[in-house]
């Protein structure tokens, strides 16, 4: 069953995407590294929440494995494609930004594939789609592994995944020139997603992470930050490839300790914070501010001659007036749109029915992941 404490992850959401909010509307000198940890932290959490409820699915009496992927794609479908096409839709209508001619390969999620092709980030105010693409294609084939795989064979499939994902990152140093392929491509966001995978299997057969991790976490933070805050030093110095490599790798073990840590339940001063009602409701609202937010960042620089303050570079007032916009846009957005919605999930259970009650929505835990809680009696639903 779900830890009722599940809410805390929730806070973790909201972390995560106000570190892309910093990273885009206040970071000086359009310094990227928190945005990008933010994303990262995205990643682990949906890697973990997906995997945790495919698995509890799996382990039901009445599991199918039919039943239980169209559901899956069903409720996946309800929670992200209504908002996620009236951005396209909107966009589509005021052709902002000129970015009419690349709405076919967002719709498509194939948005990574576009800036990495184009090694360009035009249009900018869509380029945050590139890691809404890589979960629905994680989306498309995680489920597949983890509801047809044999059981015994999933945890070294997610150690695969993850080790492969590295090797494609250590590839870069030595057979290429920076690009954005090397960031945007699936593989170079599959090591973030199986490492919440992996913590989702070790819980299923009773593990946690290790405790080497739980005791090195600390370290491997310290060391990310040093790396961030050195140098990088000119373009092709010695530095830059060992750089990039430990700013992507380092991240990976402190995030898997804290995504643990606060779906076991922080207790203390630390748990009541991560129990505040703003951030749990900012987590829930999470997916809309990442979505709305370069959007809307877009009509306010449009705006910016009716606008007292200064919208149109990093710092306080873009800060200010986009990210205030964005919270109401997406406050609303939730309340009127996206909860009625997903209200239809119930249609959709994980396994089928065999008597009342069987699979109730209850509450939310994710904006990026149904919550598991497949003991018969709920099915918990979020993005």
């Amino acid at each position: 069953m779900t830890n009722q404490r599940d809410i805390q992850l929730d806070t973790l959401r909201a972390v995560a995407v106000t570190l892309v909010l910093y990273a885009h509307f206040l970071a000086p000198g359009g310094s990227s590294f928190l945005g990008h940890l933010g994303v990262r932290l995205f990643f682990v959490l949906s890697g973990f929440l997906i995997t945790r409820l495919l698995l509890d699915a799996r382990d039901t009496h009445a599991f199918a494995a039919g039943t239980a992927l169209r559901s899956f794609y069903a409720r996946r479908a309800i929670r992200i494609f209504p908002p996620y096409f009236v951005v396209l839709g909107l966009v589509w209508l005021t052709d902002l930004e000129q970015a009419r001619s690349s709405l076919a390969w967002h719709a498509l999620y194939l948005s990574n594939f576009w800036y990495a092709q184009r090694n360009d980030w035009t249009p900018w105010l869509l380029c945050h789609f590139w890691s809404l693409s890589i979960e629905e294609q994680f989306y498309l084939v995680w489920p597949l592994i983890v509801l047809i795989a044999p059981r015994s064979r999933i945890e070294a499939i997610t150690i695969g995944v993850i080790c492969f994902s590295l090797a494609y990152r250590f590839y870069w140093p030595i057979a290429a020139d920076p690009a954005l392929a090397r960031d945007l491509l699936p593989p170079a966001s599959m090591d973030a997603l199986a490492c919440g995978a992996l913590l989702a299997v070790r819980r299923a057969r009773g593990a946690d992470v290790p405790r080497w991790m739980r005791l090195c976490w600390p370290a491997f933070a310290a060391l990310f930050l040093l790396a961030v805050w050195s140098d990088p030093g000119p373009a092709n110095s010695t530095w830059e490839w060992p750089r990039w490599l430990l700013v992507q790798v380092l991240p990976l073990a402190p995030l898997m300790a804290i995504v643990a840590a606060c779906s076991n339940g922080l207790d203390g001063t630390l748990g009541r914070l991560a129990e505040l009602p703003p951030l749990i409701f900012l987590g829930r609202i999470s997916y809309g501010v990442y979505l709305y937010h370069p959007i809307l960042l877009a009509y306010a620089v449009k705006a910016q001659p009716w606008i007292p303050l200064n919208v149109s570079e990093q710092g306080p007032g873009r800060f200010l007036v986009a990210g205030a916009a964005t919270l109401v846009v997406a406050a609303l957005s939730w309340v009127v749109f996206e909860k009625p919605l997903n209200g239809l999930k119930r249609y959709f259970p994980y396994v089928a029915r065999q008597g009342v009650g069987m699979a109730g929505d209850a509450r939310w835990t994710s904006p990026t992941a149904d919550g598991p809680a497949l003991d018969l009696q709920r099915t918990v639903a979020r993005r």
